[in-house]
This record gives structure tokens, sequence and C-alpha cells, in this order.
């Protein structure tokens, strides 16, 4: 698989069961990248948020790995998506936000 090149340092993710086998993919792209915010909505955010953070960290040893995540149980698509556009990123598009569906 080719490396998909993300449009903005801020996502919104929404996760389907069947899809998480490629939260590591996913991730290793969002690193490289320079994504600085996931969001993650949707049924079992807490969940996938977790997973992300240990991916990002891996075992520790590289102090260059950094995003910043949040997950938002029971809170519609609309307002994440609002949240995730005032995280400041240092981009000089602040409120530009991607949604990914894995």
């Amino acid at each position: 698989m080719g490396q998909v090149v993300h449009k903005s340092r801020k996502i919104v993710l929404c996760v389907a069961p069947e899809s998480e086998q490629k939260l590591h993919t996913f991730v290793e792209e969002c690193i490289r990248g320079r994504v600085g915010f996931i969001a993650v909505a949707g049924d079992n955010c807490s969940r996938i948020e977790d997973i992300i953070d240990e991916l990002v960290v891996g075992d520790a040893s590289d102090d260059s790995r950094f995003i910043l995540t949040s997950s938002h149980p029971d809170e519609d698509l609309d307002s994440v998506i609002e949240f995730a556009r005032s995280m400041i990123t240092g981009d000089e598009f602040e409120d530009d936000v991607e949604i990914v569906k894995l």
C-alpha cells in the first residue's frame, strides 16, 4: 500500500470494528505526515484512542513521535469536528479538519 498524504494536521477518525487492524498503518502514515491531532469518534472511541496512543509512543525510544489525541463518546460527528477545529497545531490552516473513516 502506498503512503497516504493527509490533507490536514487535524483528523477526526471513525473506525469500524472490522477495520481496527488498519490502525497501525494509519498511525504510521499520520506520523510521517506530521499530523498533530486525532479526535476519535464513534463506537469504542476511548479504546481506539488508547490503541493510537500506544502505537504512537511505541517503546518510548523516539521522543519525536507525538500526536495529541482525544476520544468523544456519545458526541455527534459535527461536535467532534468543531472540537478538532478549535485545536491549535501550529499550522497556518488552523481550522482545516480531515475526516477519515477506516
